[in-house]
């Protein structure tokens, strides 16, 4: 797969089935409801208080207009036989202070009761504590205790004052000892006093905790969605990524060879690419390491030829006395340290390429004339068996963005490649041209050419097809696989095809500037 289809493949596996919109979903699918849910039971007690409060301070205001009309003997009387709807608690007291009338004198008024709560149930303790609870999360206004004074009198509720100093219905709001709440409504009775009621809104409780079963059956549903959802997220998520976990576990621990990543190719989300991301991967470090190990397998057992021919050719050597002798051991001498040095430089030179390339700036590049020095340099040194090179092609300049340097080992690897594999008195020919793609730089030989099963193999790194009778250490596998990676960063291609004539043909395709 190419760099563009695997960049095509992670965009499409960042759509809806995207594991970021699947978490973003579930978590604020629970936020959202349970705002709502809170939102709403305060607004509910907000409203239901509100009314309750609107309801008690429209009554103060006529019965304080019912105590106006009233004759001064008739007032006492009319308070205590005055029965309102849910025991609502009515007190006449004069503007001095002390009370006058509490229509909970007479027996027969139905009435509030503050109850001990040492002497709840569970369920009804249980409610309660629930519903503290919740004016915690919700933060309701902290209260003052409610208490019925010993000794009554108008002093006791700052109401009173504030409703005659208005001249208008005042209310209030505070906590009884059992929990509920005590709502009261005063208002002025013009030259007479100011009435008070009192009521309990404790029946408020019983709307609210229906209400809250209604919310909770809510918040177990929506409890039940996420963790359904979060089952399917962990099965998606946890259970995929542990698999590939100790895969990638096995292959730290040296057992790349008997895992089998799992590739999961239903997947399309970020997992599913994690998990061929990790695969591909496994397989090239596979493939890496037992490159590699091949390869330092043959260089172990082709190292022994040259270093037994130096270490007999230096030991022999200061027992020989013919000149002639003397020289041919120096030549073996330095033919084999040649091998061996070259061996170790292109290993060298391959292990540091890719750093090297990244921090490379490119610069504009004549083909053309690179082409021609390089050639010159070939044709001033002794050919090799007979093989000269030779430049065909555009001779005007053509410029491409790049590195020199790398260009000119490019061309070199390849001209060494051809004249290894070209007959004695053959020819390498060298020829540079342009097309649609960009810029052509061709080189051919006469040898055998390259079988089309290989084609691709000769430039992976370590492999190595060497003409036959040449010894090891004069190639050793790393050349083509150099000059592919030179040129794949120059944003070009590497290609080999039968020459014309006969043998090999490899085609390096620039972009021209």
């Amino acid at each position: 797969m190419g760099a563009e289809e695997a960049v095509q493949e992670w965009r499409r596996g960042l759509g809806f089935g995207s594991l970021r919109a699947r978490i973003f979903a579930v978590n604020l699918l629970a936020v959202i409801v349970l705002a709502i849910m809170l939102l709403y039971l305060d607004t509910v007690r907000s409203r239901l208080l509100d009314e309750r409060t609107a309801s008690l301070a429209n009554e103060a205001v006529t019965v304080a207009r019912l105590m106006t009309d009233l004759p001064d003997d008739a007032r006492a009387g009319a308070i205590t036989r005055l029965g309102l709807e849910r025991g609502t608690r009515v007190r006449l007291y004069a503007e001095a202070g002390p009370r006058l009338a509490d229509n909970w004198q007479n027996p027969k008024n139905p009435r509030f009761v503050v109850e001990d709560p040492a002497a709840y149930g569970w369920r009804r303790a249980s409610a309660k504590a629930i519903d503290r609870a919740l004016d915690a999360v919700l933060g309701f206004r902290t209260l003052s205790a409610y208490a019925e004074p010993a000794v009554d009198s108008a002093s006791i509720w700052p109401e009173l004052a504030r409703s005659r100093t208005a001249a208008q219905p005042v209310t209030d709001l505070r906590r009884a000892s059992d929990g509920s709440l005590i709502v009261t409504a005063a208002a002025p009775v013009p030259g007479i006093g100011t009435v008070l009621l009192t009521d309990s809104a404790d029946d408020l409780a019983g709307i609210l905790r229906r209400e809250r079963l209604t919310s909770a059956w809510l918040l177990l549903s929506v409890t039940a969605l996420t963790l359904g959802l979060s089952f399917y997220l962990a099965r998606t998520i946890v259970r995929p990524l542990r698999m590939l976990a100790i895969a990638a576990h096995r292959v730290r621990l040296g057992r790349s060879r008997e895992v089998v990543v799992p590739r999961l190719p239903d997947r399309r989300d970020e997992i599913g690419a994690l998990a061929r991301a990790i695969s591909d991967m496994s397989t090239a470090l596979r493939r890496q390491i037992d490159a590699t190990e091949a390869f330092a397998a043959d260089v172990a057992h082709e190292l022994k030829n040259p270093l037994a021919s130096l270490r007999s050719a230096v030991e022999v050597l200061d027992r020989v006395d013919k000149p002639e002798l003397r020289a041919q051991l120096l030549g073996v001498i330095r033919d084999d340290v040649g091998r061996i040095d070259r061996l170790i430089t292109d290993i060298a030179d391959a292990s540091r390429l890719d750093a090297e390339l990244s921090r490379t700036g490119f610069q504009p590049i004549d083909v053309a004339a690179l082409c021609d020095g390089l050639v010159a340099a070939y044709g001033i040194s002794v050919p090799a068996r007979g093989v000269r090179v030779a430049r065909r092609g555009e001779t005007r300049p053509l410029f491409i963005e790049g590195d020199a340097s790398r260009l000119a080992q490019v061309l070199r690897n390849l001209i060494d490649n051809a004249i290894s594999f070209s007959p004695d008195g053959g020819e390498v020919g060298v020829e540079l041209g342009r097309d649609a793609g960009g810029v052509v730089l061709a080189v051919s030989d006469q040898g055998p050419g390259v079988p089309p099963a290989n084609r691709r193999d000769i430039f992976r790194r370590f492999y190595s097809e060497r003409p036959e009778g040449e010894d090891f250490g004069r190639h050793s596998g790393l050349g083509l696989s150099i000059a592919g990676a030179i040129v794949a960063a120059h944003g070009g291609q590497i290609v080999v095809e039968d020459a014309p004539g006969g043998g090999a043909l490899f085609r390096v395709i620039l972009p021209a500037v």
